[in-house]
C-alpha cells in the first residue's frame, strides 16, 4: 500500500479523533440545550422540529451520498483525471441544490401537516403545535446546505483527504454553542431560546460546509454551476441510480429515531428523554462506527473496481474487529454507568433527577445495539460498492418494519422505553442480514475468527464492567453525587478505572488491536 493512502486504522484513527472531538463538543451543547430548556414542551417541539433536517444530514453526511458518490468519484478520477472527476462533483451538486431547494419550499409550505404527521399529539398542549411549525420553517434551509457539504466531503474522501470533513461537524457544535452561551447569557424565555437555538443550527451548516472548501479549493477544485437534472451525463446518473435505494439501505437507524418520534408525542417529555438518550450512542457510533465505515467505503470501492473479493473480505474483518474493540466495552461502560453519565452531563438548570432516570431508562435499552449499529456502518458500503444495492435496500426495509410492528404493540403498554429496544433490536437485525448476505453473495467471511475474537473481547469487557460497578459504588459511597465535582469524580474516576483494567485484559488475552493503537500512540509521542 503506497505512503499516500493511509491503512485503515491509521485513517480511522485520525477520523475518530475529529469524530471526538465534535461527539464531545455534542454533548456540550446539549448540556446548554438541558440546562436551558430541560425536557418540557419546548424541548419536546425543537427535537421534532429538527428531526427532519438532522434525518436529512445523517443520511447524506454518513450513509447514502457518500455509498453513491464516492465510487462514482473514484472511477471518475482515475477515468477522465481530476477535471473530469469536479465536472461530476459540480452536476451532483447543482441537482442536489435545485432538489433540495424545491424540498424546502415545499415543507415550509405544508410544515403544519408535516408536524401534524410527526407528532398530532402536540396540538393538545396550548402553542406547542405551533411553535413546532415556526422551528421547523426556521430549519428547513438546512437541508440545502448539508447537502453542498455532503459533496464536498466525498470529494474530499475519495481523494483520501479526511480531516477537514471529520472536523466539519465540529464546526457545527462550535457555533451551536456560541449561540447557546449568548442565549444564556442574554437570559430569554424559553420560546427565544427554541428559536434562536434553530437559527443556530442553520449558521451551524454553514460553517460545517465552510471549513472543507479550501482543501477542495487546494486540490484544483472551482465551483461551477452544474445541471444534470435529465440525467444525460452516466455518472450522475449512475450516482442517482445508486443513490435512491442507498437512502433506505443505509437509513434504518435513523429512521427507526424518526418513528420513534412519531410514537413517543403521545408521552410529554418522551421525545427528549429519548433523543437525550440517543446522544449518547451518537459518540461511539460516530468515533468508532463512522470513522470506519468512511474510510472502508473507499477501500471497498477500490477493491470492487479492482474485482478483488478477497479484499472486500479482508476490508470487512478489519473494520469489525475494530469495531467489536471499540464499541463492546463502550456497551458494557453505559451500561453500568448510565445514570452517573446523564447526572454529570444533563442534570443541570431545568432538567431534573426525574428526568436523568427517565434518560437512563432509554438509554440501557438504545446500547443494546451499539455494537450493530456502528457494524452496520462498516459493512452497508460494501454492497454499494459491489453493486448489490437491493440487498442492503432489503435489509434496512426488513428492520423498519419490525421496528414499527414492536412499537406498534408494545408502545401502548410498556410507554416510551420500548421504542429504543426497538431501534436496538431493528439495528442487530439490519447487521445480521447484512453479514449474512456478504458472506454468501459477496466474499467468504471466516467465520470462526471472528467469534474468537469476539469472544475475547467480551471477556475483556465483563471484567472491565466488574471493575466500573465496583469504582462507581465506592466513589458514590465516599465522595455522593451532590454537586458538580463529586460527580466528576464519581464518573470520571469510574471510566479511568474501566480503561485501565480493559487495557490490561486485552494486553493478558492477546489483542492485537490494543498493540496497534499503543504503538501508534507511542510513534507520535516521540514524534
Amino acid at each position: 500500500m503506497s505512503a499516500a493512502k493511509p491503512r485503515l486504522g491509521r485513517a480511522a484513527g485520525l477520523i475518530s479523533l475529529a469524530t471526538m472531538l465534535s461527539r464531545l463538543l455534542g454533548l456540550v451543547r446539549e448540556q446548554l440545550f438541558a440546562a436551558l430548556l430541560g425536557a418540557g414542551r419546548m424541548a419536546d417541539a425543537f427535537n421534532v422540529a429538527f428531526r427532519i433536517p438532522n434525518l436529512l444530514r445523517d443520511l447524506f453526511a454518513e450513509g447514502a451520498l457518500s455509498a453513491a458518490f464516492v465510487p462514482a468519484f473514484k472511477a471518475a478520477l482515475k477515468r477522465d483525471g481530476r477535471d473530469g472527476a469536479w465536472r461530476l462533483g459540480n452536476r451532483v451538486a447543482g441537482n442536489l441544490l435545485v432538489i433540495t431547494g424545491l424540498v424546502v419550499l415545499v415543507g415550509a409550505l405544508f410544515a403544519p401537516q408535516i408536524v401534524d404527521a410527526m407528532a398530532g399529539d402536540f396540538r393538545d398542549t396550548p402553542g406547542k403545535h405551533e411553535l413546532t411549525v415556526q422551528l421547523t420553517r426556521i430549519m428547513l434551509p438546512f437541508l440545502v446546505i448539508v447537502s453542498q457539504s455532503a459533496v464536498t466531503m466525498g470529494m474530499l474522501n475519495a481523494q483520501d483527504r479526511y480531516a477537514a470533513p471529520a472536523l466539519a461537524p465540529a464546526l457545527f457544535n462550535v457555533a451551536s454553542i456560541s449561540v447557546g452561551v449568548a442565549l444564556w447569557a442574554s437570559g430569554v424565555d424559553g420560546r427565544w431560546v427554541a428559536i434562536g437555538w434553530s437559527a443556530g443550527t442553520v449558521l451551524g451548516g454553514l460553517a460545517q460546509l465552510s471549513i472543507q472548501l479550501p482543501g477542495l479549493w487546494r486540490l484544483g477544485w472551482r465551483p461551477r454551476l452544474g445541471l444534470d437534472l435529465a440525467l444525460k451525463d452516466p455518472d450522475v446518473r449512475r450516482v442517482a441510480l445508486v443513490m435512491a435505494p442507498a437512502i433506505v439501505g443505509v437509513a434504518a437507524v435513523q429512521v427507526n429515531v424518526f418513528v420513534n418520534t412519531m410514537f413517543a408525542s403521545s408521552e410529554p417529555g418522551a421525545v427528549s428523554w429519548l433523543n437525550y438518550a440517543f446522544r449518547f450512542l451518537q459518540l461511539p457510533i460516530g468515533v468508532f462506527g463512522v470513522a470506519i465505515g468512511t474510510v472502508s467505503t473507499t477501500r471497498y470501492a477500490d477493491a470492487a473496481a479492482d474485482e478483488d473479493p478477497a479484499a472486500m473480505s479482508r476490508h470487512l474483518v478489519e473494520g469489525l474487529r475494530l469495531v467489536a474493540f471499540l464499541t463492546v466495552p463502550a456497551t458494557v461502560g453505559l451500561l453500568f454507568l448510565d445514570v452517573p453519565i446523564i447526572r454529570l452531563i444533563y442534570q443541570h438548570g431545568r432538567f431534573a433527577a426525574s428526568d436523568t432516570a427517565a434518560t437512563a431508562a432509554a438509554l440501557d435499552f438504545f446500547v443494546i445495539g451499539l455494537v450493530a449499529y456502528a457494524a452496520v456502518k462498516v459493512i452497508a458500503p460494501a454492497f454499494y460498492a459491489a453493486r448489490l444495492t437491493r440487498i442492503a435496500v432489503t435489509a434496512s426495509v426488513v428492520a423498519v418494519i419490525g421496528n414499527v410492528t414492536s412499537n406498534a404493540i408494545l408502545h401502548p403498554i410498556y410507554g416510551y422505553r420500548v421504542l429504543a429496544l426497538g431501534t436496538a433490536l431493528a439495528a442487530v437485525l439490519n447487521f445480521s442480514i447484512l453479514y449474512t448476505m456478504f458472506h454468501r453473495r459477496i466474499a467468504a467471511v471466516p467465520h470462526g475468527h471472528l467469534i474468537a475474537f469476539l469472544l475475547r473481547i467480551v471477556i475483556a469487557a465483563a471484567i472491565m464492567g466488574a471493575a466500573v460497578w465496583g469504582s462507581a459504588h465506592g466513589l458514590d459511597h465516599v465522595v455522593g453525587h451532590r454537586g458538580t465535582l463529586a460527580r466528576v469524580i464519581e464518573t470520571m474516576g469510574s471510566v479511568a478505572v474501566g480503561a485501565v483494567v480493559y487495557a490490561v485484559a486485552c494486553q493478558l488475552l492477546g489483542i492485537e488491536e490494543l498493540h496497534a493503537i499503543t504503538r501508534r500512540l507511542s510513534k507520535r509521542l516521540r514524534g
